[in-house]
């Protein structure tokens, strides 16, 4: 089948009406991003740091940005998935896509979904007697039901609605944090230093997920698809929905940045890596600086924050696998029989992970966010393959950019590699 990128009616007139309604796969991918790699690793990046990993930050959002956007620009113009795309290109790629987004989506949604039960046991009371294991497993299920009895439709609904009241809670918190004048730092702290192999890991985990794992790209392209199922979306207004959502998850990144910078960074107690325990500890500091009355606040936008997360984790992984597995089994087409046991069986299994594997997660979360970094450069160089033909062929900047990412990406990954087999780090 040839990858050649077919030229299809989709310039139609673009209005503000037209982009408004097209709106709904690029606030997905919104809400998919902004969970473990701002709240939890930007956060921390801050809070660690203070403004050092400011640059890393925005370039690996700059230089990531072409290969997110070329999975949107290849759906627009051959009316196909990203994961069509892979298997175009020949079923090695697919069947590397496949095994790690099955991995990926299994541990992502333990992952998240306890990060979200223990966000929530900061605003539940105490006197419930109820663990972060129970809570969640009462989410993931409510999330999974919410999904199989709503469909797409409630899902981009949802999505807009935390992404909107993510994006304000936590713009009201940083404006607060910076009136109030930061954190006082005391003369006798000493700045850690990222710039040592020992704060390799760290960073390349950061980026890994930063703004979100790189087959988040092929996910966004299924929803797309959906999307285009019961809208019609011109070229133009695709790609404005694609730069409202991943550039407003950039600048959420700054922001939580900014919140660990101006609220944790200075202080002599020491920052929590594990995940679940940083939030409360993020919680418990931003009490400390700005009042008590601010702890449902950030609770609630870290709350908010990763139940979006967890929605679009086991509705969006579990799309592209039941895609990619119909692929490669030569079906002509799936059902909604088959999309809703990948819902299921993406629950269940996170499930048990919390159940068996919890006091592990923060651990196999780390690793996961390591593992998409270092993969991070096969897949962007297959996504610039895609778009390298056709009418809406990449070109100029954006190809330029594409090529300086590329080496970024890569020569980071391999640095970490050599470092890593070294024994360095």
């Amino acid at each position: 089948m040839s990858t050649e990128i077919t030229e299809t009616n989709l310039e139609t007139n673009s209005t503000w009406k037209t982009k408004l309604k097209a709106m709904g796969p690029g606030i997905l991918m919104a809400s998919a991003a902004v969970g473990g790699s701002h709240i939890v690793s930007s956060a921390q990046a801050g809070a660690i740091y203070g403004w050092q990993l400011l640059l890393v930050v925005i370039l690996v959002n700059l230089f990531k940005y072409p290969f997110f956007r070329f999975g949107v620009q290849y759906t627009l113009n051959t009316e196909k998935s990203l994961v069509e795309g892979y298997s175009n290109r020949g079923k090695a790629y697919l069947w590397i896509f496949f095994i790690l987004n099955v991995f990926s989506a299994m541990v992502n949604t333990a992952a998240v979904g306890i990060l979200t039960g223990a966000i929530m046991m900061n605003i539940i009371p105490k006197s419930w007697g109820i663990s972060v294991g129970q809570i969640t497993i009462i989410l993931i299920i409510l999330i999974w039901a919410m999904i199989i009895l709503g469909g797409y439709s409630v899902l981009d609904g949802i999505s807009k609605f935390v992404m909107i009241t993510l994006t304000l809670a936590t713009t009201v918190a940083v404006i607060i944090a910076a009136i109030k004048g930061g954190r006082h730092i005391p003369a006798n702290f000493v700045a850690p230093s990222p710039w040592n192999l020992a704060a390799l890991p760290f960073i390349i985990s950061l980026m890994g997920w930063m703004p979100a794992p790189i087959e988040i790209s092929a996910i966004n392209s299924m929803w797309l698809e959906e999307k285009k199922r019961t809208s019609e979306v011109s070229y133009e207004d695709g790609l404005f929905d694609f730069n409202v959502g991943y550039i407003g998850t950039a600048i959420l990144a700054v922001i939580f940045l900014a919140l660990g910078a101006l609220i944790q960074y200075g202080s002599l107690e020491k920052v929590k890596p594990a995940s679940a325990a940083y939030i409360a500890q993020l919680i418990k500091m931003y009490m400390s600086e700005i009042g008590s009355w601010s702890r449902l606040l950030i609770a609630f936008i870290a709350f908010m924050c990763l139940f979006g997360t967890t929605i679009t984790v086991i509705d969006g992984y579990s799309r592209a696998n039941d895609e990619a597995l119909r692929i490669l089994l030569g079906k002509e087409k799936s059902s909604q029989k088959a999309l809703n046991i990948w819902f299921t069986v993406t629950s269940i299994i996170g499930i048990l992970i919390v159940l068996l594997f919890s006091g592990n997660v923060a651990k196999m979360m780390r690793f996961a966010m390591i593992a998409s970094f270092i993969s991070t450069p096969v897949f962007a160089w297959l996504n610039l393959q895609l778009v390298k033909t056709g009418k809406h062929k990449v070109s100029g900047a954006l190809y330029w950019l594409s090529v300086v990412g590329l080496i970024y990406l890569s020569g980071f990954a391999i640095f970490f590699l050599i470092a890593y087999f070294g024994k360095l780090v």
